[in-house]
């Protein structure tokens, strides 16, 4: 009888166990790895800020390297670019789906419940948004959609002010004016977030509209300065 050595023994015990297959993990797109490093930065900004985040946070999340987000991006300024465009666009497209009725006070309603409803929603993408950069133009941030905004109720009013002999170049005025209440009172809602969206939205209409229905045709200052 053959007497097998403990090595050898030990040695065959090692062949018999099947190797473990190394861990596979799922390799994605081009297309997918961008969207996942605009999602993440996305959060950041929205977090941080644009100088308070960096390449190396967002990589790190993503667990790729640095040059994988440079690869697809430039830098930090051309994602945040990109970032910020998806946020203009998505906002303005929502805005403009929802101006549907063709009453004023409907619009006005459904102009104000439709921002109340992205900062519900998109509490990260309005974040960025409403963050300003030195970096970014006019053309770029929430000015900018709120610009947008604006020049669409302009002509709606436009249209109302002729009907009621009230002076059509002042539509772009209270359009500002109206928008603008909009925007800010949007901000502060994001933070308090009572009462709940629709009440905001009923209040805000309350006054823009039950003053655009008293309006004066030739307004004055009651107050007159003195001296």
């Amino acid at each position: 009888m053959t007497e097998v050595s403990g090595n050898d023994a030990s040695s065959a015990r090692r062949r018999a166990v099947p190797a473990a297959k190394p861990s596979s993990r799922v390799r994605m797109s081009a297309t997918q790895r961008r969207e996942q490093l605009i999602s993440i930065a996305r959060q950041i900004f929205a977090e941080r800020g644009f100088d308070a985040t960096s390449i190396e946070e967002v990589a790190a999340r993503a667990k790729v390297s640095k040059p994988v987000v440079y690869e697809h991006f430039g830098g930090k300024e051309g994602l945040y670019a990109v970032v910020v465009d998806r946020e203009v666009r998505s906002l303005l497209e929502r805005i403009t789906t929802a101006l549907t009725a063709g009453h004023p006070r409907e619009l006005l309603e459904q102009a104000a419940l439709t921002l109340l409803t992205y900062i519900e929603e998109e509490t990260s993408g309005f974040r960025v948004l409403v963050r300003e950069s030195p970096l970014m133009s006019a053309t770029g941030n929430f000015s900018s959609v709120m610009n947008d905004v604006a020049h669409q109720v302009e002509h709606i009013l436009g249209a109302e002010f002729s009907s009621r002999g009230y002076d059509p170049k002042l539509a772009e005025l209270y359009s500002q004016a109206l928008v603008g209440m909009v925007a800010l009172t949007g901000r502060w809602w994001l933070e308090v977030r009572k009462p709940r969206k629709e009440t905001v939205a009923a209040h805000l209409v309350n006054l823009a509209w039950n003053g655009l229905s008293h309006l004066e045709a030739k307004p004055g200052l009651i107050t007159r300065r003195t001296g």
